[in-house]
């Protein structure tokens, strides 16, 4: 599986980062690293990017390797939660309105 990442958020205890297998979003993946050193992950795969349950053991380990050489899912200190969805798009508070709106742009 032919695989790059792109950081898209990052603070002091979280990072997102985007699958794109030729240009397009696969995969969205949320982490947050914990005060004990662990990490917690929410991995979602897009619907639409024709991954299998059969390959989410090469996708996490190919994001584990590049990205987070100090945690492991073997020692425990690292943990996933995965959810197969479909893209919607953004929602943004409006300044004209009490409720979100949803925009295209990601």
């Amino acid at each position: 599986m032919s695989l790059s990442w792109k950081r898209t958020l990052r603070t002091a205890s979280s990072e997102r980062f985007l699958a794109l297998r030729d240009g397009t979003e696969v995969a969205a993946i949320d982490l947050h690293y914990l005060a004990n050193g662990s990490v917690a992950g929410t991995v979602i795969l897009l619907k639409s990017s024709g991954l299998r349950e059969s390959d989410l053991q090469e996708l996490l380990s190919a994001f584990d390797d590049e990205f987070l050489p100090d945690v492991d899912l073997d020692h425990g200190d690292l943990v996933y939660s995965v959810v197969i969805g479909e893209w919607l798009g953004n929602f943004e508070a409006s300044a004209n309105s009490e409720t979100e709106s949803p925009s295209g742009a990601r």
